[in-house]
């Protein structure tokens, strides 16, 4: 069996890949910046020229104490956002004096077959997000095959934030829009009021 070997003899000195491997770039698709918005809708981009996305949330913002960013499918290329979920979060926080660090499961942040959208920093409805001028939310959303007409439609997310309470909160979520049919577009909307930051979009290759 012959062997495949990179054109250089160490990593550091690797200036070609081998020919077998392939995949991984991030596609930067779309831009969007929230400034003072109630939402941010992304409706082009999410078809099937890649099989996963990537949303990238950077320094989000809400501009009401203890609220949250939220994200909702939809199947009619935004007509309506109201793609069916199923979720499980868990996360890990820590106060800034380093009292009571914990790692728990949040039923109370989970969704069952719900349409109203999966919180990425608490409770859809609420959240834990604080509004100071120094406080936001960071992370990612990963979307699987959103194009499938057969399964549905897989996604993870990590997030931390800058809870209200002066703590640091790292936000594991796992679900799936339980459709068959093809996510074509997502919003990301405040849970009250409005928020800013950028929210990038792209495919994996």
């Amino acid at each position: 069996m012959a062997l495949l070997f990179a054109n250089n003899n160490s990593l550091s000195a690797i200036t070609t890949k081998p020919s077998g491997l392939s995949g991984g770039a991030l596609n930067l698709i779309s831009t969007q910046t929230a400034s003072s918005s109630s939402t941010i809708s992304f409706t082009s981009g999410i078809d099937d020229t890649y099989d996963s996305y990537v949303f990238k949330f950077i320094n989000c913002h809400t501009n009401t104490n203890e609220r949250n960013v939220v994200f909702k499918g939809s199947i009619d290329a935004g007509s309506n956002y109201n793609a069916t979920q199923t979720t499980t979060v868990f996360r890990a926080r820590n106060f800034e004096d380093g009292s009571t660090p914990s790692l728990e499961y949040e039923s109370s942040h989970d969704i069952a077959q719900g349409t109203g959208g999966q919180g990425l920093a608490g409770a859809a409805g609420s959240g834990n997000m604080g509004n100071g001028s120094d406080e936001s939310m960071s992370g990612e959303l990963i979307l699987f095959n959103p194009s499938s007409t057969t399964f549905v439609k897989h996604y993870i997310a990590r997030v931390n934030y800058y809870h209200a309470a002066n703590l640091s909160v790292d936000t594991f979520i796992a679900g799936y829009f339980n459709t068959t049919s093809d996510i074509d577009a997502v919003q990301f909307a405040a849970s009250t009021g409005d928020f800013d930051g950028t929210i990038k979009l792209y495919g994996v290759s």
